[in-house]
């Protein structure tokens, strides 16, 4: 079974795989379901990247970009594509292994696709350094394969694997100009029936140099006889979305922009999924580009006039959409209730929720979460030397900003041990090209909470402190408000949970490298400090 646009979808009938029960709650600051049978967009204001999806039975299932991030590959779960839940990651480390033992910033996983075929779920994904890869899974909840290269090159990327209804396999592909030296080209390889190596040489199906520069994002689908391929263009912040069909797999292809950003504030909509219900409606996920919150998800309607999808709202009726702030929920045939990612955590379990990620491979150093302790346990592991800033250290432990307005506060106990103080720090981290955070530390005189931020970290500046100010003990409370529209963050502090008081000055979040900022919790000592320290995180609360 591929992503075959014809009656192939609607036999989709079997069994869906038993789903791991959370027991995390709705999100307090982003519902997309509004409880009266219409969504509003994005359904996920989060740095959910070049999504791709798929259908299989009742059960849709997503993965998006994740870059230097690990775990990998996020596959979100839904039923009626509004809610969706966080349920597993598909790349647990990232190869090679000791290049990404350390942060590689805007490497890594791009954009990929995911398909179920001969009884497996299987994601494509492109690392632009080394070639498209591929992991499989039976179950998408489950374990996945470890990365088979099924394509070695520079600048490969934004794989879309296809089997034809003869069996034959092909792979698409787009061109990364950092590495290949060529961009706005699509490219179709044939593949071995299993899916695993190219076999020939590729066939460039599309130039989009002269009318559509940064064409790429190929996705494959089959409908009506016709091969249709969806490929975003014109640059992540100000594209649209290119629609290219052929009745040869090899072309040659037509060409129709099907959705833009027309008279709406939705800028960039491209770069997504063509998904069909269980009762037959048509629906494109997509992204847009929210500067520090990321790129984050829409949903739009699709509808078929001659054989062109049109997306979004056409209110001139000239076949090409624009996207909508809301509409009616998908027909799915049956209401389900509502689920979000996982955003709090309450450090109960035997280890973080599966909305936390590391800035490179894991180390079983970094941390500990013991059975039944209550608490998050982060070591003050040492950091690269002649490092003067957190840019180059992997272990930042970091989830996606949640929603345009939000708060964040932990409850952190902060140990140094051995009464070793110096060079040791942990805290509350908003991580970017720029970035600031809250630390505990501790010095001659005692225990001190300090605003830290450090501009340009990208290109090795330095931290400047802003503020610091005594607390009486080793327990403190730390606390940043986000506020749209520039991820414009306030921090404060309380010792003892309910009087907060503000330190240091106002900072605007910033994205990282081709991802968004990101918040989370650190613990981290200057290199030959002698080892010992960590911090006990209680827990880690979004609010409004």
């Amino acid at each position: 079974m591929t992503k075959i646009f014809d009656t192939l979808f609607l036999c989709l009938t079997f069994l869906s795989p038993v789903l791991p029960v959370f027991s995390q709650g709705i999100s307090k600051v982003w519902v997309a379901d509004q409880g009266n049978g219409t969504y509003k967009n994005p359904i996920l204001y989060a740095d959910y990247s070049d999504p791709d999806a798929i259908r299989v039975g009742d059960d849709y299932y997503m993965t998006a970009s994740s870059f230097n991030c690990i775990p990998g590959l996020p596959i979100l779960h839904s039923k009626d594509l509004v809610n969706w839940r966080l349920i597993n990651h598909a790349l647990k480390k990232q190869e090679p292994e000791t290049l990404y033992n350390v942060p590689q910033h805007g490497k890594g996983v791009w954009a990929p696709s995911i398909i179920f075929h001969n009884g497996a779920y299987r994601i494509y994904y492109p690392d632009p350094d080394f070639g498209i890869f591929m992991v499989k899974a039976k179950d998408p909840a489950g374990e996945w394969s470890k990365p088979e290269l099924v394509m070695a090159g520079k600048g490969l990327i934004d794989p879309s694997a296809f089997w034809d209804d003869d069996g034959k396999a092909y792979l698409a592909i787009a061109w990364a100009g950092s590495r290949a030296g060529v961009n706005s080209l699509l490219t179709i390889y044939p593949m071995n029936s299993e899916g695993t190596q190219v076999t020939g040489k590729g066939r460039h199906v599309f130039d989009g140099h002269e009318r559509h520069h940064t064409v790429e994002g190929p996705k494959f689908y089959k409908r009506n006889g016709y091969y249709y391929l969806f490929a975003p263009a014109g640059g992540v912040a100000t594209g649209w979305q290119l629609v290219l069909r052929s009745k040869n797999i090899y072309g040659p292809y037509e060409e129709k922009v099907v959705m833009d950003q027309g008279k709406t504030t939705i800028n960039g909509p491209h770069q997504g999924a063509l998904l069909r219900t269980q009762k037959g409606e048509d629906w494109f996920l997509h992204f847009q580009d929210k500067f520090a919150y990321g790129r984050i998800l829409h949903l739009q309607p699709v509808k078929w006039v001659k054989n062109w999808p049109v997306i979004g709202s056409d209110p001139d009726g000239d076949g090409k959409g624009e996207p909508v702030l809301s509409f009616k929920k998908p027909d799915v045939g049956k209401v389900y209730p509502l689920v979000t990612p996982a955003e709090s955590d309450e450090f109960d379990d035997d280890e973080p929720g599966l909305q936390w990620q590391w800035h490179a491979n894991e180390k079983i150093q970094w941390s500990a979460q013991l059975r039944n302790s209550g608490y998050l346990r982060l070591f003050a592991y040492p950091g690269p030397k002649d490092a003067l800033n957190l840019w180059p250290a992997p272990n930042l432990l970091l989830q996606k900003l949640p929603a345009p307005d939000f708060t964040a506060t932990t409850k952190v106990k902060f140990s140094t041990e051995w009464d070793v103080w110096q060079g040791k720090k942990a805290g509350l981290l908003v991580m970017g090209n720029d970035y600031a955070y809250l630390s505990i530390s501790k010095n001659e005189k005692g225990y001190k909470v300090s605003q830290v931020l450090c501009k340009e970290a990208l290109n090795g500046a330095s931290e400047s402190q802003i503020e610091e100010k005594a607390i009486a003990g080793a327990e403190v409370y730390l606390r940043v408000k986000l506020s749209a529209p520039d991820a414009l963050c306030t921090f404060s502090y309380s010792e003892d949970g309910t009087n907060f008081k503000p330190i240091g000055i106002s900072f605007k979040a910033q994205p990282d490298k081709w991802i968004g900022a990101k918040i989370g919790l650190f613990c981290i000592s200057e290199p030959d400090v002698r080892t010992g320290g960590y911090a006990d995180f209680d827990w880690f609360r979004i609010d409004k």
